[in-house]
């Protein structure tokens, strides 16, 4: 499985959490140039960068504004890739201090928490392709703006809506080299089926399928329990973009000795704002909705549910369209 990787990964998760740790909090980013491939595309909602050195920068710039930014590894569920490699869906809980100005504005001094998943294909010791969403709808309630708000400045502070950067979409996509679409384990197919019944508005399905129990990790940093709260967040978004048409891009399950049975789905939603859900009243805004979620399942259905889209990316988009 590990064949040309160092051998001092002896598994996928020793390597992505081991590389993380090293290049984030042991400030080894010039190991970038060794583990990131010099072409690599990484895509987030926020934006599309093409190449190691655009990775090296934005690290630099996050670190520069987290100073004392911390990865803590919740999970990494992976499938093999056929060419040798493998996919990592990797789930972390960050906390950091916004101690100076940067992307997200003046510094407030807020400690934050927030989570990141990234979608990491990896061979012969290399990452070659990634996606990643961070919780920005998080980030920036914690320092105390709104999403829609916070959209709105930033679009200010990069030049206006000629200049500012454009958010990720299909047609901004870079092709990488990763071809897989993840693995036939019935935990990641139990999970696709449910989100697919939920996007086509079968929404009975989630009282039939989620534990009464449930633990939901929303967007926004929110956390919920319930089916009523799965309802209510599926039910907002998919309201938001009724015509919008919905695709499973990444399935993975995985049955691993001491944890539950688990999923990570990479999945997106294209189409127009043109109902009223989350985001307000409809505005006829293209808008591309891209999604990474992660469920862990227990004796009586979906026990804990992880989703991630970044809300401050879909209002840029809404209202580069409105103005």
């Amino acid at each position: 499985m590990m064949t040309g990787f160092d051998p001092c990964f002896r598994t996928p998760e020793d390597y992505i959490i081991g590389i993380t740790r090293q290049i984030w909090e042991d400030r080894e980013i010039a190991s970038l140039h060794r583990y990131y491939a010099p072409r690599i595309p990484v895509r987030s909602p926020g934006s599309v960068v093409s190449g190691n050195a655009g990775v090296i920068a934005a690290t630099l710039a996050t670190l520069a504004e987290f100073p004392d930014r911390c990865l803590l590894a919740e999970d990494v569920i992976w499938s093999e890739d056929p060419d040798g490699g493998f996919l990592s869906s990797h789930r972390i809980l960050s906390t950091a201090t916004h101690a100076n100005a940067g992307a997200y504005g003046p510094a407030t001094g807020k400690r934050l928490t927030y989570r990141v998943i990234a979608d990491c294909a990896a061979r012969a010791n290399v990452i070659h392709d990634e996606w990643l969403i961070r919780d920005a709808g998080a980030i920036v309630r914690q320092m105390g703006w709104e999403a829609k708000t916070f959209a709105a400045d930033q679009i200010a502070r990069e030049g206006g809506p000629e200049s500012c950067t454009r958010p990720f979409t299909p047609a901004r996509d870079i092709p990488g080299p990763y071809r897989g679409s993840g693995n036939a384990n019935a935990a990641g197919q139990r999970y696709a089926d449910l989100l697919t019944r939920i996007m086509e508005a079968d929404l009975a399905a989630i009282p039939r399928a989620y534990d009464r129990a449930c633990q939901i990790e929303l967007p926004g940093g929110l956390t919920a329990h319930g089916p009523a709260a799965a309802d209510q967040f599926w039910l907002g978004l998919r309201a938001a973009f009724p015509s919008a048409t919905f695709a499973i891009h990444h399935s993975i399950g995985r049955t691993d000795a001491d944890c539950p049975p688990r999923a990570a789905l990479r999945w997106s939603l294209t189409g127009t704002h043109d109902g009223w859900g989350s985001f307000g009243a409809p505005t006829g805004a293209a808008v591309h909705v891209m999604g990474i979620s992660h469920a862990e399942f227990g004796p009586r259905g979906l026990k804990r549910e992880f989703i991630l889209i970044d809300e401050t990316a879909i209002w840029k988009q809404i209202l580069l369209h409105t103005g």
